[in-house]
Parts: C-alpha cells; structure tokens; sequence
C-alpha cells in the first residue's frame, strides 16, 4: 500500500463550513484510488485539514480529483466553498488542485492540477475528457440570451438566484447589498419624500436634503455646480471622460461663428481651432429618441453639441452649446454671454443628457455589458486548467449577478432607471442598439482611444493620465503571462480554445459586425496579448472610471439632473429661477436618484482590488512571480497618484489602483 497526504483548504468566508460528508478520489496517469471519505464530522471555515488516502500501487503522475457531498441524515444539506485540495504523493512530490467555488449539489466535481495547460498540451485522454466534460457542462449552465435586437447577448437564467453558485455573490455581499433604491433611501433618510412629487421651490430646500449626505467633492460640487470651470473639467474627470475630442473643423450641424464667441487675448475661433484649443462634446447618440412619462408627466431629453476652449491658463471653458442636433430658428446657440439663466438652464441640460450617456453608453454598455460577454465566453470556452482562464477570471468576480440586479431592479419594468429617468423605458434598448453600432475595438483601448480623440496633450486631463499608466502596467503584466505559455504566433493559432473564445465574444458581443474591428481570431501573440489586456481593463479600470464618481457629481442633483420636466427653451430671454425649478426633476424623483448614484458608489466589505489575488489559479512560478511584480508597480503607480493629488484643488481619485476593483462587482 502507497498513502497519499491529501490536505484540504476551506476558504475564510462565510458560510463556507460544511456539515456533511465529503469525499474525494485521486485519478493519475496509472490509476485512481477508491472514492475515500474525509472523516470528519464538519469542516470548518478556513481550515486546513490534513487526510490520507491508500492505494495499492502509485497511480502515476496526478491529474484530477474527484469530490462530492453527501448530507447525513437528520443533518442539514448545505455549501461548502473549498479553495484547494493539496496533494503530496508517495514519490514526495506536491500537487496543488485549485478550487475555488461552491460545492452545493451531490453531483461529482473534477478539478485539474494546477500547471496551466492548453489544449493540444493534453497528452492524456483523460485529461482530454475531463477537459470536455467541463466544458459541456459549462454550455448547459453558462448559456447565452437575447436582451434586445441589436444588443449584447447576456446570461440565460430566470433570476439572480439561479446563477450557478460559483458566480454569485457570497453571503458578506448579499447581505451588505440590497440593489434597491430602498436601501438607499433609508441609509440617506429620505424615505419620507419619496411620495412627494412637489417641485423644488427654491435652491436652499434642495441643499436641506443634500446635508449631512454628501462626500466632501459632493459638497464641493454643491458649492461651484454653476461656474464653466467645473462644467468643463467634467468632461475630463468626472463620471465621463470618454465623450469628448479635439476639434479641428466644426461640424456642419453647429454653425458657431467667429463673432459669436468671445476668445481671450484678440484670437478667434478659426485660429484656436487651427492651435487645436477647442474640444466638442456631441451627444448624437440622444438624438431623437423618445423622452419618458414619469407620473404622468413628459419628460425631455436633449441631444446637445458643446464647444469648449483651452485657455493660456490651460482651464478648460465652455463657449457655446446647441441643445438640439438640427440647427434652426427655434434651436439657438447658446453663449456665456447670454443672460444668467439664458446660459445656465442650457449647461443643465447639457448634464441632464450627459446623465443618460453616461449611464447607458459609457457605464452600462462600455463595461457592465462587455464585461458580461467577456465572462460569459470565457465560462463556456476555456477549461480552469487554461492560462487564460486563470488570468482573466478574477476579472469576472461578481459581474453576472451585478447584472442580472441592474436588468431587474434598475431597467427592468419597475426598476428605479425606467421609472426616474428621461431615457428610461423605452429608449435604453434604442440607445444601447445605437451606441454598439458606433463601438470600436480601438475606442475600448485607451491608447488607441485617447490618440483617435487626439487628447494626448490636453492639460489637466487626470483620467487620461491614470488610464494610460495603468494601461502600461496591465500590458507588461499580461504579456509577461501569454508569453510564458505562448512561445510563438503558431501556439496561438493551434489553441483551438482561444478561436473559440474570441469567436464567440465577436458573434455574442459585437453581434458579428467587422466594422467595430474586434478581431474574428487570433493569429499572433501580440493580438492575444492586447485583447486580453483590453478585456481586463474594461472590466476593472474603466468600470471604476466611469462608476465610482457618481454620487460626487450626482448627488448634488442639479449638476446631473435624471430627468428634466420642460422643453429645452426655444429662444433666449425666456428662462428664470422659477423656469430652472420647474425644468429640475420633483422632489420624489431627485431623492430616488441620490439612493440609487449612492447605492452604485458604494464599495463593499469583501471588496478586491486590482492586482490582488487571494484565489490562486496559478501554480507555476513564474506567472506567480508575474502577479507580485504587478501588485508592486500598482503600489508605485497608486503612491505616485495620490502624492499627485495632494496639490489638486480636486483630487482624482477614481483610478487609484487601491480603490479600482478587480472586477465589475457593483
């Protein structure tokens, strides 16, 4: 007889402790023991514990083992959540079988030893069926589902609470998140308003409801929400920095003059142009989609262009916006040298549709959705055992249910978007159908993105800055990976897995369209290695980027207004402060919005930052290695950022490497 030290971690989470019985089998190349139970009454949350298994004879070099649970009688069945299985063989060598997902059904589970392998590296058939097996079954639980013609597919399940255990959230999340605006309201104090659908009589009354519930940039905003300097710096920090450009040439569909603008210093607008000193915010993907009914009442949503001048100073300004795509008699360009309210109420309509851009184009599609392709594909198309399963899936923590959440209780029929918001309803499916047609591979990798906005250069520009660095990092981190395992362009092209994987993200994701450029395969190693560094960033930088400023500069709600209840002004001299609050959401609607933009900002007890890795998928050295490296450029990365931001009069947190999250969790 042969003993094999078998020895059994259980992840430090709660309700990982199991009560029933466990078993394990050990399968190698020259056999497989007798199914052994683990003799022990109960398996402790965050134990290590140490068994033998006995053998005849050795059974080779290890591949797989087998485990299953059994519920005792009179006793519970309940999850068992097992990080790794261990495994020191007669001959003294060790093997390391990564788990680290739920185990809650009766139903035998294999796991692979923990060298990376791709596919034409499995010698031995039952590898090879171990690796189909897995992967027919990730096909069954891992199915995609039309949302919407002309949208990104999604999972296929009926709730958030059918997902396959390993995808949802633990308990410390569940419990700590409810995603409803109830949670929000309650926390904030503000559940006594939500039945008052009065308007806002005056500025003050807002402010009384926004005290003691704001952030220190939330009450910074509060404080200098009219002035150009912060409307323009938005466009650059604020929750979307991905809309504006250069602009060299105006577009036809916004005739501003030389004499209309007022230039510093006797220059004019042909010339700053020329200079390249004028940025466009165009939000075309607004334009003419239908405005909601909120409590009975129209609403309206604007597709604005704003042309904005960099000034000697290096600030940034405002100097005209056209609040409508179509120029006309009844469509003005507004001017900062228009009356007060002339010019305010048309910034609040600015923000309002930078509102709904943000949130459908820029958050919702750009990295909730793309996320959700990136993990369903890589779910049903690569084995645990692939190098590239183990470096992009703790870039999928929690995304399919955050997502499943935010199609039921956000955009869904009753959900806070549809029922709170000018471009709820009916109008998400069109701009999400209109927004994917215009995405690009190029616009999903900041450095291509930042060169096609021609923003190299822009002064002040932190989240370009930030981006790109983290870029930097994340490149050589996943290029030092796919280089271990790929050693040229022709193991790329034999991964069968990898075609697959890219295959489906191209026909699931980008709905087979070649003018976004996303690549159909893969032929080289530096087209892997840049897909999968696009695939990571989305789903940690960019998230963060575009979610974690919400409630700073939506909580005071007159900068980001959801909603606005009249008609953008047809001609100037029309507006007021009485015109301004009749055009601001109601009471009720602006104290749903704070609940929710707080509700999205929040970060969780079991949070994960970027560059940490406490679920270990590798085993090898070197991509170990590889992940410490990485973690200690982002420690410089995030010490030189916040030093940066000591002299900032705003300081640009959002992409802070201790506070990006690993993946789209929230």
């Amino acid at each position: 007889m042969v003993d094999y030290e078998v020895t059994v971690y259980t992840g430090d989470r709660v309700n990982a402790t199991t009560l029933n019985s466990v078993n394990i089998k050990l399968v190698g190349t020259d056999g497989e023991s007798d199914r052994t139970w683990l003799r022990s009454l109960v398996i402790f949350r965050g134990s290590v514990s140490t068994y033998t298994v006995s053998c005849p004879n050795s059974l080779g070099r290890l591949l797989l083992i087998e485990l299953d649970k059994r519920q005792f009688i009179l006793l519970p069945n309940d999850a068992w959540f097992p990080d790794k299985v261990q495994v020191k063989s007669p001959e003294d060598d060790i093997y390391t079988f990564p788990v680290h997902c739920w185990i809650s059904d009766r139903e035998t589970h294999r796991y692979r030893e923990g060298k990376a392998l791709r596919i034409f590296d499995e010698s031995h058939p039952l590898g090879q069926y171990a690796r189909q097996q897995e992967l027919s079954q990730r096909s069954v639980d891992y199915d995609w589902e039309l949302y919407a013609p002309g949208v990104p597919y999604t999972i296929k399940t009926d709730d958030p609470m059918t997902l396959p255990d390993e995808v949802q959230f633990s308990f410390t999340k569940s419990t700590e998140f409810a995603f409803t605006a109830a949670t929000g309201l309650a926390e904030l104090q503000l559940k006594g308003l939500v039945d008052n659908q009065e308007n806002w009589k005056n500025l003050d009354d807002i402010n009384d409801v926004f005290r003691n519930k704001d952030t220190p940039l939330s009450d910074y905003v509060q404080e200098h929400w009219k002035e150009d300097w912060l409307f323009a710096y938005q466009f650059l920090n604020g929750v979307n920095p991905t809309l504006i450009q250069r602009c060299k040439t105006l577009p036809e569909n916004f005739p501003v003059t030389d004499d209309m603008v007022s230039i510093p210093d006797g220059s004019n607008l042909s010339n700053e142009m020329k200079q390249g000193n004028i940025y466009l915010c165009d939000y075309k993907n607004l334009d003419g989609m239908p405005a909601n009914t909120i409590q009975g009442i129209q609403q309206y949503l604007t597709a604005p262009l704003v042309l904005l001048h960099k000034r000697p100073d290096d600030k940034l300004m405002p100097i005209a916006i056209q609040l409508k795509q179509t120029p006309a008699d009844d469509n003005p360009i507004f001017l900062p040298t228009d009356s007060t309210y002339d010019w305010l109420t048309a910034k609040i309509f600015v923000r309002s549709a930078d509102f709904s851009e943000h949130q459908i184009n820029a958050h919702l599609l750009r990295t909730h959705l793309m996320a959700e392709v990136f993990a369903v594909s890589l779910l049903r198309n690569l084995p645990m055992v692939h190098p590239l399963y183990k470096l992009l899936i703790p870039h999928t923590r929690y995304t399919l249910q955050i997502n499943e959440l935010a199609r039921d209780r956000l955009i869904g029929p009753t959900g806070v978007f549809t029922n709170f918001t000018a471009s709820g309803g009916e109008a998400v499916p069109r701009i999400l159908t209109r927004s994917l047609s215009s995405i690009t591979y190029r616009s999903l990798c900041i450095p291509d993105d930042i060169a096609d906005r021609d923003m190299q250069d822009v002064p002040n520009f932190y989240y370009r800055d930030d981006a790109l660095q983290l870029w930097s990092v994340m490149f050589k981190f996943v290029q030092g990976v796919i280089q271990y395992y790929y050693k040229s362009d022709d193991d790329v092209l034999r991964d069968s897995e990898l075609q697959t994987w890219i295959g489906d993200i191209f026909e699931h994701g980008f709905l087979s369209q070649p003018q976004t450029g996303i690549p159909q395969s893969f032929t080289t190693v530096p087209e892997l290695t840049k897909f999968a560094t696009m695939v990571m960033f989305t789903s940690s930088c960019q998230h963060a980027a575009v979610n974690s400023g919400q409630y700073d500069y939506g909580g005071w709600m007159p900068n980001t207004p959801a909603t606005l209840r009249r008609p953008p002004p047809t001609e100037k001299g029309t507006t007021s402060e009485a015109t301004m609050l009749e055009t601001l959401p109601p009471i009720n609607v602006t104290v749903q919005g704070m609940a929710t933009v707080w509700l999205l900002s929040r970060q969780s007890s079991d949070f994960v930052s970027l560059g940490h890795y406490p679920e270990a998928h590798y085993s090898e050295g070197t991509p170990r290695q590889l992940q410490m490296d990485f973690k200690a450029e982002l420690d410089m990365l995030s010490t030189a950022i916040n030093n940066r931001n000591k002299s900032l009069e705003i300081p640009y947190t959002y992409l802070d490497p201790k506070k990006v999250e690993n993946s789209v969790a929230i």
